[in-house]
């Protein structure tokens, strides 16, 4: 099983990228998803999370108000929406899958509780 995030690359500060996690050849609707980042020389951190339901989210205060997370089930498919970037968003983004069932409702919040990730995508942002 393996994620694939895609949709980093170069932005102003202020501009806006959309991420996105694909899962080739499993369904990502029984799945809670998890985007982290890693910027240089920093510990990962958890920046955003949605039930595999899609109804609850969650955002670490960083980033809340600017990014938006939503899923596609249909399209297998979860995206990171990200708004009025900065300079401090600059890292390499991972989407993270737990299993959770269809329709669950459980947002993963532990980093140590992901099973399946991807092999992150890059998000460079200039000042």
């Amino acid at each position: 099983v393996q994620l694939q995030a895609f949709g980093g690359g170069l932005v102003q500060a202020g501009g806006s990228l959309r991420l996105s996690c694909a899962a080739p050849g499993f369904s990502l609707a029984y799945y809670a998803i998890g985007w982290f980042r890693q910027a240089p020389g920093k510990e990962r951190e958890g920046v955003s999370y949605i039930s595999s339901s899609g109804d609850r989210t969650d955002y670490a205060e960083s980033v809340k108000g600017r990014f938006t997370i939503s899923r596609d089930n249909a399209k297998n498919m979860v995206f990171l929406q990200m708004n009025s970037l900065k300079a401090e968003d600059t890292a390499v983004y991972f989407c993270a899958a737990v299993h959770s069932g269809l329709q669950g409702r459980e947002l993963v919040y532990s980093e140590s509780e992901y099973r399946y990730w991807g092999q992150g995508t890059l998000v460079t942002v200039s000042s």
